[in-house]
């Protein structure tokens, strides 16, 4: 059974129809890549996935647990984690005080522990805990969103176009991660991505969007279809 599905989501903008009847669903130990171009509806599907938007119709579960209706710090709660477009860290709080907000909820050893994993896997934010997260390059900001992600030990992580507007040394790290995560078999993955190279190295499944609506998916040997690089192209 899939960990987390969307069946037949509906949302509309005033008079527009901008997801249509979208399905998905994302595995524990897998990495599902949603793809389409800029405005097809895919952040406003991961939005919907949280709980950010309301759904028009349509059903969300987790676990098999319906969350359809539950707040955004409810699905949290349930081990669900966005690190959303634009990263939207916390500009004055320290790189230290971003990532502890990720983990309030910890008892104190485990606090610890989580830090000092999140530290190995970004060694750059150790050398940088006293900095405010608003005086941190691009890349940076986007490694901090992810980190304070990370610190909540989500089931199901969801990133939101990890890779727009940073360094290719970045984004490698980044990729790093997210390999890593997979591997480790115990989380389920969201890459919501326009970088289809990065997508393909990191995915098990896809699912493409345009208009709103899914019009491809399939495994990872299917993502150098026609029909996929068609409604990738710009």
């Amino acid at each position: 059974m899939a960990m987390l599905q969307a069946e037949s989501i509906n949302q509309y903008y005033g008079g527009s129809h901008t997801l249509r009847g979208v399905s998905l669903a994302v595995r524990k130990g897998q990495c599902l890549a949603l793809l389409g171009r800029n405005g097809v509806g895919k952040t406003t599907l991961l939005k919907c996935l949280m709980g950010v938007l309301p759904l028009a119709s349509g059903r969300i579960t987790l676990d098999g647990q319906d969350i359809s209706r539950l707040p955004p710090h409810r699905r949290a709660a349930l081990g669900m984690a966005y690190v959303p477009q634009g990263r939207d860290i916390f500009a004055r709080l320290t790189v230290e005080e971003n990532i502890l907000m990720g983990m309030a909820a910890k008892p104190a050893a485990q606090a610890r522990r989580i830090r000092d994993e999140i530290y190995e896997l970004f060694p750059v934010l150790k050398s940088m805990l006293r900095r405010r997260g608003g005086d941190l390059s691009g890349g940076q900001q986007q490694q901090l969103a992810i980190a304070r992600a990370l610190a909540a030990e989500p089931r199901l992580i969801i990133f939101d176009e990890p890779t727009e507007g940073i360094q290719p040394s970045i984004i490698k790290d980044i990729g790093r991660v997210i390999a890593m995560l997979r591997e480790r078999g115990d989380v389920g993955i969201l890459l919501c991505e326009q970088y289809f190279d990065f997508a393909r190295e990191l995915a098990d499944e896809f699912v493409v969007l345009s208009r709103g609506e899914v019009v491809a998916r399939g495994d990872r040997a299917q993502m150098d279809g026609e029909d996929v690089r068609r409604h990738l192209s710009v």
